[in-house]
């Protein structure tokens, strides 16, 4: 059997609340050991250790806490006594997270990352299924290469491509029109993709993790929205992330001020889209001076992610866009 580290930070998985109900539960309660021990025969599938890095609710996971984990996960990831890790999350920004440590990890063993849309306490909780799934899937074989994965509902997900697309079904992620990796029937674990972007053993940020990374804001663009809010973001950030309509659009007010802010403060941009599903391309009419850079398929929020990585090693915009197209 494998040697598996399990790093809880807390989440719904860990959350209590009157029993049997689903909601008004308070996330990040319960430890993690408690939480393997509601978990029936997870013994035979591996050899576990835990460690409780935090027990918080995932909206309080910042950039400082990513650091903390993903430099904590390296550190681990590095012994040969552990052969995969797996990390307890709330899924609010489980997305973030994952897509943080395909950037961040520094190794081609699993990592995993799995939560729960019901709290332990509810009747018929998902967390300690979707748990014994994780530490089966960082322990296989097949695992080793793939990247940053999320475990949920039987399903394993890229940590790239993952989103999350409903607050209340058991069942609330989706990859996109991509299609996920694959499935599980309980421990047993069945590969149908893999992602060709770059990742964790690949990714030129994981070799040497900075102690903090420079501040990128989102502004979201909606019908008759005010520039405003660039001007605001642009004080004290280095990035700017637009949540653009459609293709990543915005009004020419907007398109005016992104053009000034990047030639007098040298902000960069990035145009992502709002829209669920799609690709941002680059577009010479709502950007004829190619001041913003496209973001293809990440979502908004991990635009900004991938932004302030590349703006922790240069500021070289046609560097950036280089990154957005390989990464």
């Amino acid at each position: 059997m494998k040697n598996i580290m399990v790093v809880a930070t807390g989440g719904t998985i860990a959350g209590i609340g009157e029993k049997g109900k689903t909601v008004a539960y308070h996330a990040g309660e319960i430890s993690v050991e408690d939480i393997l021990k509601s978990i029936p025969s997870v013994e035979k599938i591996a050899h576990i250790q835990e460690i409780q890095l935090f027990n918080v609710d995932s909206n309080e996971i910042d950039e400082t806490k990513w650091l903390v984990l993903a430099k904590k996960i390296n550190e681990l990831i590095q012994s040969e006594k552990i052969d995969g890790i797996v990390v307890t999350h709330g899924t609010d920004t489980i997305e973030e997270t994952a897509y943080f440590l395909s950037l961040a990890v520094h190794s081609d063993k699993p990592v995993v990352i799995t939560g729960a849309m019901r709290p332990a306490t509810a009747t018929s909780a998902d967390g300690p299924y979707n748990l014994y799934q994780a530490i089966a899937l960082a322990g296989n074989e097949q695992s080793k290469g793939q990247g940053v994965m999320v475990l949920f509902s039987n399903t394993i997900y890229s940590g790239r491509d993952i989103q999350k697309v409903n607050n209340y079904k058991i069942d609330a992620f989706d990859q996109k029109a991509f299609g996920c990796l694959g499935y599980m029937q309980d421990e047993h674990v069945y590969f149908f993709s893999k992602t060709f972007k770059y990742h964790t053993y690949q990714s030129i940020f994981s070799k040497n993790l900075p102690d903090a990374l420079p501040k990128v804001g989102i502004a979201y663009f909606y019908a008759g929205a005010d520039p405003y809010i660039l001007d605001y973001l642009a004080q004290n950030h280095e990035g700017i992330v637009i949540a653009g309509s459609g293709n990543g659009n915005y009004s020419q007010k907007w398109l005016n001020r992104i053009n000034e802010l990047s030639e007098s403060k040298q902000i960069i941009f990035v145009r992502a889209s709002r829209v669920p599903l799609g690709i941002v391309f680059s577009d010479h009419v709502f950007d004829p001076h190619e001041q913003c850079i496209a973001s293809n398929t990440l979502s908004a929020q991990k635009a900004r992610i991938l932004l302030s990585f590349a703006l922790s090693i240069t500021h070289d915009k046609q560097q950036i866009r280089e990154i957005f197209e390989n990464y």
